[in-house]
């Protein structure tokens, strides 16, 4: 406890950092992964290939893939944006087959009525098919934040600091208390992160807090 209250802005340095780095490549993933979705949903002879594709790139162990970036990117080993990327890689492949499985949920009477409106593809898609897919993505978007957080951790092998570096740190010391706290840090931000994303769902989506037989 001592060592808790002696190093708290460390800790919160460190988490901040951590927050960043997870949070950073969930938004640019989700933004990649939307149209190769919507383009999977939308050609069936396309959706396997992307798919897969994108299923495949989540089996690349994440300590090789935070070293082959700076070869990649031209980056210093330090950087970053490494991680950014690397986890931005993940984040499409975790996301790509829930936003194409989520816009199959949307009603086929639904997207007719649209269309028969005269609304065109792309509206179509940012105005009907996507915000009723949102609760279907959401909870993809749910498990790729906490992936993330805990794929950051990693980052500390290659030097990287985030609350990673506290088990680093507490493992090359053989001080327990540290790998806990940064154990405990992580948990917490994950929870946190996974909070943000349902309040900001239920924000983006007032209808589905519509109960039947409430309407006056």
């Amino acid at each position: 406890m001592r060592w808790f209250l002696d190093h708290t802005d460390q800790i919160w340095q460190l988490t901040g950092q951590h927050a960043v780095l997870a949070v950073l490549p969930l938004l640019i993933g989700l933004l990649i992964a939307l149209p190769l979705g919507g383009l999977a949903r939308a050609r069936r002879s396309l959706y396997s290939p992307v798919v897969v594709t994108a299923g495949l790139l989540y089996t690349i162990p994440s300590l090789a893939l935070f070293i082959l970036m700076p070869l990649v990117l031209g980056t210093g080993i330090l950087d970053p944006a490494n991680v950014v990327a690397a986890l931005s890689v993940y984040t499409v492949a975790l996301l790509v087959r829930t936003v194409a499985d989520a816009l199959a949920t949307v009603p086929a009477d639904v997207t007719s009525a649209a269309r028969a409106m005269g609304i065109g593809r792309l509206r179509r898609f940012l105005t009907v098919d996507l915000p009723l897919a949102t609760p279907a993505i959401s909870a993809g978007v749910r498990v790729a934040a906490v992936s993330n957080v805990s794929i950051v951790s990693v980052a500390a092998l290659i030097g990287v600091p985030q609350l990673g570096s506290l088990f680093t740190d507490g493992f090359n010391r053989s001080f327990v208390t540290e790998i806990v706290v940064g154990i405990l840090a992580c948990v917490l931000l994950a929870v946190l992160l996974d909070a943000v994303i349902v309040v900001l769902t239920r924000l983006v989506t007032p209808w589905q807090r519509t109960r039947p037989g409430c309407a006056s």
